[in-house]
């Protein structure tokens, strides 16, 4: 039987007006740090977005959203916080914020594999 793993995550919500508390799933954040994985997939439903808030602006968005996959990648392209320890951007990017890009609170679980996992949650909560 293969061994399982302790990791860690947070939905990505788009919340377009913060004062109504209202957001949309888009992504998801999962840290395993025995595999030494941190990653961000999300996936942006247009339409539903636009039905929730006309006016928001997609290209900022993506942008903010792509931030949060390079700061999970620690590459140069993720700013000085893409140069921390991968625990500490995991802590940064689920640290509570009241700007268009939220993260639930985490939660933690058990896995074999990260990347399906990840898939997993993504299929469930966000598609």
């Amino acid at each position: 039987m293969q061994e399982k793993h302790l990791f860690e995550y947070a939905v990505l919500r788009v919340v377009p007006r913060v004062e109504r508390e209202e957001f949309l799933n888009v992504g998801v954040i999962l840290f395993c740090a025995s595999k030494g994985f941190l990653q961000t997939r999300y996936e942006l439903n247009e339409d539903r977005l636009r039905a929730l808030c006309p006016s928001v602006d997609l290209p900022e968005l993506q942008q903010r959203l792509n931030a949060f996959c390079k700061v999970c990648a620690g590459r140069k392209e993720g700013g000085p916080i893409g140069q921390l320890g991968t625990a500490s951007r995991f802590r940064w990017l689920t640290a509570n914020r009241s700007t268009i890009v939220q993260t639930s609170p985490v939660h933690p679980g058990r896995c074999q594999n990260p990347d399906e996992t990840i898939e997993h949650l993504m299929e469930q909560l966000v598609l």
